[in-house]
């Protein structure tokens, strides 16, 4: 690390021109790569997928969507009239890839409302994978193009639900403007001079360089337009948070007495090679997801590994460049010292090891009864309920719905068979446990070359691990009867993602734990830290799930805050991706927090000075990086989307939680508890990972007084 040191400040000026090329680069590519990425959540290989995806090729729509409820309502005294089901009609044949099931096909009057005055159809549709809006004003249009004289239209649906309410957002540039403001909030606090728009500075060359390479990727293959969101905000956190590990160790070099040259060298040898460390882990996390047999998910993990290496790289090359350029003359007013550790966080680590029994013990109680929270989560769709509280789309699902239309409508139920065996099934599929009605359409449109779709309307909504008894029952008799190809819909979609992922979920997570664990122990040259920082993760982890399942699926704060209330069930990508990303973030703060430490034991010989020493050096560090992380968390949950706040709102409770109870309390009691046992490397171990060997001490040395500053 010393070497590239002395590389990148000999070569400083070249580094700084190469990145503001990789800026220019990246704006001009972050518009075609978000052109390029798709909304595609197929689940190759399993039951309900194969059978959606063959619906789909034979009929051009459902399968895999959760239809839309268009309808018309007559003015009040005015009852549905036969002319609705051909204007219905009118609105399959005005748009592309459309089925319609309504009265006037299926010979149901169940799609008129109790009151009658308002007539509804299922309208079935493919999605675009390279759409980046939902269809929903298209169909609005031809519906009221269509419409009888003096009728309103409403249009609703899962999906136009789940987009939002009127309120339509920030969008990721505001969100990252609002992210930057906060992040330099925090550094201004952090440095008190101009220092604090360095790291705002090495954030943009990072997120530019992750976009350039992301472009590149999507000529490979598809990627997620979750990745858009993941880039620009936790790219931005992150890049902050190691750029600020960076600067605050030039800083704390520069003020005990080194040159600009030496400290920028120094800073390198210590921070930066954590910093190294940290985004291995963070792409560790990622990377494993790619275990998951959903392409969706593994371009979420390949974009998403993109974020540590360009922030690695950015804060690695062109932080130490900035540095040693200029630096000392942005380091300006000189407000703050960091040549004596804190003397906050010297005495609140003095106070920890004190009573470090205690501190263990508060610490664990508090993140034991979170897991046992945790122990409630269902995974699924959040509940219509919980999606959107206001708007046309909301208003038209309760007018449906006080007209007794039932909510298992918005997830029916498709079973693809033989044409000649479509009245036999849905007469007995209509006797399932669970089941409102079966339908089967005249119409053409949902009869092709041999097969239909017979459709199943549930009495309740399947959305969650909680509500799809009723699929699993229906795909068990249909397995029996005669003519039926297969089961599929929103809620045999759940099903098998349920099968899936969370079935591969223990391979990923040994996966990621034992890379973890190596790489840490290479990194403190011990065999106990990084056994206890894998374990205290995972713990934290567990913890900030359970928060999310208080909040959102108990709705214990989610309406509070954000007008939503308790989703009823956590969407099944977003505890992956909470745990890829948040997996990684927080083992940077333990990765800060022990580099520091173990070098202050190789110099000291003395756990629990080097336990102070440490938290006084990195205390308010941690704290600050956290600070960021949640802020750029805070703005990606002003995302109108549900899911977004739900992912954004779990990893800010992660980030928090981590560098809080788990850090700042947890950590330096287990240290001291441990004792001369926290260093301990055999010989073999350490030449198999070739660093030098760590012994254990016959006997620490008496600490010495340590010296604090502001």
């Amino acid at each position: 690390m010393r070497r590239w040191a002395e590389f990148v400040l000999a070569h400083r000026r070249w580094v700084m021109v190469f990145w503001l090329l990789v800026v220019v680069a990246g704006a001009m590519a972050s518009g075609p790569a978000n052109e390029r990425l798709t909304t595609d959540y197929s689940l190759p290989g399993e039951p309900g997928a194969e059978t959606a995806e063959r619906i789909d090729e034979r009929f051009g729509n459902g399968g895999n969507q959760a239809p839309y409820l268009v309808s018309f309502t007559h003015p009040d005294g005015e009852a549905a009239e036969q002319g609705d089901a051909a204007a219905f009609d009118a609105v399959g044949e005005a748009l592309p890839d459309l089925r319609l099931l309504h009265a006037g096909n299926t010979g149901d009057d169940a799609f008129v409302t109790d009151d009658g005055s308002t007539a509804y159809a299922l309208l079935f549709w493919r999605w675009d994978e390279t759409a980046t809006s939902l269809p929903t004003d298209r169909i609005r249009d031809a519906l009221e193009e269509a419409a009888p004289p003096g009728t309103t239209v409403g249009v609703t649906g899962y999906d136009a639900l789940a987009a939002g309410s009127e309120e339509e957002g920030w969008g990721v540039l505001a969100e990252v403007v609002a992210g930057s403001v906060g992040a330099l909030a925090v550094l201004a606090f952090v440095f008190a001079s101009l220092l604090a728009f360095l790291p705002l500075v090495v954030a943009a060359g990072s997120i530019m360089a992750t976009f350039v390479m992301l472009l590149g990727l999507t000529y490979l293959g598809d990627f997620s337009a979750l990745v858009t969101f993941l880039i620009a905000l936790i790219g931005l956190g992150v890049a902050i948070d190691y750029s600020l590990l960076l600067v605050t160790r030039w800083r704390e070099e520069r003020h005990h007495g080194r040159d600009n040259h030496d400290a920028v060298v120094v800073a390198m040898g210590t921070a930066g090679r954590a910093v190294l460390v940290s985004g291995g882990t963070v792409a560790i996390g990622l990377i494993s997801l790619l275990v998951l047999p959903v392409p969706f998910m593994r371009s979420v993990g390949i974009g998403g590994a993109l974020i540590p290496l360009a922030s690695v790289a950015a804060t690695l090359s062109l932080t130490p460049a900035l540095l040693g350029g200029i630096g000392p003359r942005v380091d300006w007013p000189r407000i703050r010292r960091e040549n004596t550790a804190s003397r906050a966080w010297t005495g609140w680590a003095t106070r920890v090891v004190r009573a470090r029994w205690a501190a263990a013990a508060a610490s664990l109680a508090v993140l034991l009864a979170l897991v046992g929270a945790f122990s409630g989560l269902k995974i699924g769709l959040a509940s219509t309920e919980a999606l959107a509280q206001n708007g046309a789309a909301y208003e038209n699902l309760h007018r449906l719905t006080d007209g007794g239309v039932p909510r298992g409508t918005l997830t029916p139920i498709e079973v693809l068979v033989d044409s000649d065996d479509a009245d036999a099934v849905a007469g007995d599929l209509a006797g399932v446990d669970g089941i409102d009605r079966a339908l089967v359409s005249t119409d053409a449109a949902s009869s092709r070359d041999g097969e239909s779709v017979v459709v199943l309307i549930p009495d309740h909504e399947t959305v969650d691990s909680t509500s799809v008894d009723v699929v699993d029952r229906v795909a068990e008799r249909a397995g029996d009867l005669d003519g039926v190809t297969g089961v599929s819909g929103v809620g045999a979609m759940q099903s098998d993602f349920m099968d899936a992922v969370y079935g591969n979920f223990p391979l990923m997570l040994t996966l990621i734990a034992l890379l973890t664990y190596v790489l840490l122990v290479r990194a403190f040259r011990s065999l106990l830290l990084p056994l206890k920082a894998v374990l205290l993760n995972l713990l934290s982890l567990g913890a900030a799930y359970g928060l999310v399942v208080l909040f959102w699926q108990y709705g214990w704060g989610s309406d509070a805050v954000f007008g939503i209330p308790e989703t009823g069930a956590i969407t099944f990508w977003v505890p992956l991706l909470i745990f890829a990303f948040l997996y990684g973030l927080s083992m940077d703060y333990e990765v800060f927090i022990l580099a520091r430490i173990r070098e202050e034991y190789d110099a000291t010989g003395n756990t629990d000075l080097a336990i102070v020493q440490g938290i006084g050096r990195t205390g308010r560090l941690v704290t600050s990086a956290a600070l960021i992380l949640f802020l750029a968390f805070a703005a990606l949950a002003a995302s109108p989307a549900t899911d977004l706040k739900v992912m954004a709102t779990g990893l800010g409770f992660g980030i928090l939680l981590d560098a809080t109870v788990i850090r700042s309390l947890l950590t330096p009691a287990l240290v001291s508890l441990f004792g001369k046992w926290n260093w301990y490397l055999p010989d073999w171990a350490a030449r198999l990972l070739r660093v030098p060997p760590s012994p254990v001490a016959v006997a620490e040395p008496e600490p010495r007084p340590v010296g604090t500053g502001s």
